[in-house]
């Protein structure tokens, strides 16, 4: 099973992953064969990449949490998130009748933390293998879900304990709360944002941040997160440019966590970027925008190339990965499928030793 683009899936390729659509109902079931019109069904519902199994990977990738429960997960956090910002816009409303609302909303998400940071709390050495799919117009609660579970596995690598966790998660979870205030046609905009734009998106952190301060109890950090989740270490973040240790250190998770889940989704604007390139980018922001310890922990659970995924090497050879190195997640065991031009069989090469060679790229087909 590979992530492809669905632009460089050739049709008859298996699906090797159910997506669904934006109500959370089976668009295309896992194992069915994709013709032109299902890949075209895809885009018309804002999905532009996909798992695939080919004759080149039929493995399987196994997300973090069930895929029962991150159906679930996301629901509860589109419906939240569409009926507090219905909420805030009844002025009609007895303060008294739209707090008991609000608090019947916060618990709906607080159950849901609690499943989660149970369910990744009991697993031994996560890996993050697999990058979640996003629909276009569903993309705000679908991150908000991945930021979470991200930030959890961040926060267990540093050894918080489990409140700690939860405060962490439910801050990580309502971190976008602030972007139902924004219009869509903004949100989705494909071309560049002009200036008036561009300041009402940087806003969202601070919107959201007073709507929690007014309207739900629920712990300091948690609210800290939602306001500084765009601060960057360097002083140049928003919204109020905050350096180093003046911003919270659950912030600093959510941030890298945020950046990293934006960076391998698609946008309307930009294709997804690999999750290699993703941790290259906060790896050389490290410590500017992005705390050193904090990169430096996500680093360890994350696989740049998961199993399955075709790549080029630098002596000119395409192979897939067979097989993950836990403790040098960038020197997997890779089946070689093409060498001088030719297809191979039987070929592998052990990056771990053989030190000379790296992986120089992701490649879709194999005739790229």
């Amino acid at each position: 099973m590979r992530l492809v683009p669905v632009n460089s899936v050739k049709e008859e390729s298996e699906l090797g992953k159910t997506i669904f659509d934006t109500s959370g109902r089976v668009l295309l079931a896992k194992g069915i064969a994709l013709s032109s019109n299902l890949l075209k069904r895809i885009k018309d519902n804002g999905i532009m990449s996909v798992y695939i199994n080919d004759e080149y990977s039929t493995n399987e990738i196994e997300d973090i949490i069930k895929p029962d429960l991150r159906q679930k997960a996301k629901k509860i956090v589109k419906d939240s998130f569409n009926n507090i910002f219905e909420l805030a816009g009844k002025n009609t409303m007895s303060p008294m009748k739209a707090k008991k609302l609000s608090d019947q909303y916060f618990e709906n998400i607080n159950s849901l933390v609690s499943i989660i940071v149970d369910e990744i709390h009991s697993q031994r050495d996560l890996l993050i293998k697999m990058v979640d799919i996003k629909t276009l117009d569903d993309y705000t609660y679908e991150h908000c879900v991945n930021v979470a579970i991200l930030s959890l596995i961040i926060g267990i690598e540093l050894k918080f304990n489990k409140d700690k966790l939860y405060d962490l998660a439910i801050g990580a979870i309502l971190h976008d709360l602030g972007k139902t205030y924004i219009p869509r046609e903004i949100l989705l905009k494909p071309s560049k944002l002009s200036e008036d734009e561009f300041m009402l998106i940087k806003h969202h952190s601070y919107k959201g941040y007073e709507y929690l301060k007014e309207n739900m109890n629920m712990s300091s950090v948690s609210r800290i997160i939602v306001l500084q989740h765009h601060e960057k270490v360097d002083g140049t973040g928003y919204p109020n440019g905050l350096i180093g240790d003046e911003i919270n250190n659950c912030s600093k998770i959510v941030s890298v966590a945020d950046v990293y889940d934006a960076l391998t989704s698609d946008r309307p604007y930009r294709p997804a970027k690999s999750p290699n390139e993703a941790l290259e980018f906060l790896m050389g922001g490290s410590g500017t925008y992005f705390d050193y310890e904090v990169v430096k922990a996500f680093i360890k659970r994350v696989v740049p190339y998961p199993e399955g995924t075709m790549v080029k090497l630098s002596n000119g050879q395409i192979g897939i990965i067979e097989e993950i190195n836990a403790k040098f997640t960038l020197r997997p065991k890779i089946r070689i499928i093409k060498d001088k031009g030719k297809l191979v069989n039987n070929q592998y090469i052990d990056l771990f030793e053989e030190k000379s060679i790296t992986i120089i790229g992701i490649q879709y087909n194999i005739d790229e």
